[in-house]
């Protein structure tokens, strides 16, 4: 007996669509059919080349009608609109499950437009590389890697149930949070990690007479702790201006490390300093030993 063939449609076949979409055809071959939209033809044609879809169209309609999930994943404050564009061509107990990073903002406005027989799953998968676009995609991109799901939102355990039996061939680590912990939890973890990534640059591009000597000294310590700075700017935005509140408070507190360690440099407090190196390390390193179950801050 024949297995039911799944059509999944991926909207934005870039590095997370595209990783998706190769997993999944290296997972099921024939048993899946994905349809993709990109934001040009030239990516169109490559997403179909790399064999991340197997049908790609800049006509909306075409990519999702027939869909039974539809993962989103354009930049965070495209969510809602194209929701609000696929709405219309979507079949009964379609499921619209999505990537972005920020959970608050869309739910906000996904509520008030979804129909009843139309579900919502929020997700998720932390992961990524500094490179953009579906040239950029690996089969493997999720492996091990933490992948929020976030269940308040309202669809049916039969949704749930349809939508992980999908995705488990990912080999993510999932895991279950709330809408509003997990907005806190991806600002410290992964958002304002990316914004201290900038500012190191930036305090690199601001060294003035300094800047081709320090250049000289570049390493892999500055390659290492500046190497997510390299992310795709238009996704940081979004992501910045939706989930704002938690990311200013945040890098707050850590102007505040920051300013104790600029007075302990000052009084030249040689112990504060050791502590505070002590302190983090013996963090680090701990959840190191457990780095399968944490959450990658790529």
């Amino acid at each position: 007996m024949a297995r039911e063939k799944t059509t999944l449609a991926i909207i934005g076949v870039g590095l997370i669509g595209g990783s998706l979409g190769l997993c999944l055809k290296d997972k099921l071959g024939d048993d899946i059919y994905i349809t993709g939209l990109c934001r040009s033809q030239a990516s169109m044609d490559k997403a179909m080349e790399l064999g991340a879809v197997d049908f790609a169209s800049p006509d909306v309609k075409a990519v999702v009608e027939q869909a039974d999930i539809i993962f989103l994943s354009p930049p965070v404050l495209q969510i809602v609109p194209m929701v609000e564009k696929i709405l219309p061509y979507l079949k009964k107990g379609a499921i619209i499950t999505d990537a972005g990073s920020t959970k608050q903002y869309i739910w906000e406005h996904l509520q008030k437009i979804l129909p009843p027989d139309i579900y919502y799953i929020a997700g998720h998968p932390m992961t990524g590389r500094e490179k953009s676009g579906v040239t950029a995609a690996k089969k493997d991109l999720f492996v091990g890697k933490a992948y929020v799901i976030v269940e308040d939102t309202g669809a049916p355990p039969e949704a749930h149930a349809k939508l992980m039996a999908l995705l488990k061939h990912t080999g993510a680590n999932f895991t279950t949070l709330d809408i509003a912990k997990h907005d806190r939890c991806a600002s410290v973890i992964s958002h304002v990690p990316h914004v201290a990534a900038a500012a190191l640059v930036t305090l690199l591009n601001q060294s003035g007479g300094d800047m081709e000597s320090c250049i000289k000294l570049i390493g892999g310590g500055f390659k290492d702790t500046t190497r997510i700075a390299s992310s795709n700017a238009d996704m940081w935005a979004d992501i910045c201006m939706t989930n704002g509140k938690a990311i200013a408070a945040n890098l707050r507190t850590l102007q505040e490390i920051i300013g104790s360690v600029i007075t302990a440099c000052e009084n030249q407090d040689r112990q504060a300093v050791y502590d505070y190196f002590t302190a983090s390390k013996k963090r680090r390193d701990a959840l190191l030993e457990n780095a399968q179950n944490k959450f990658d801050p790529n």
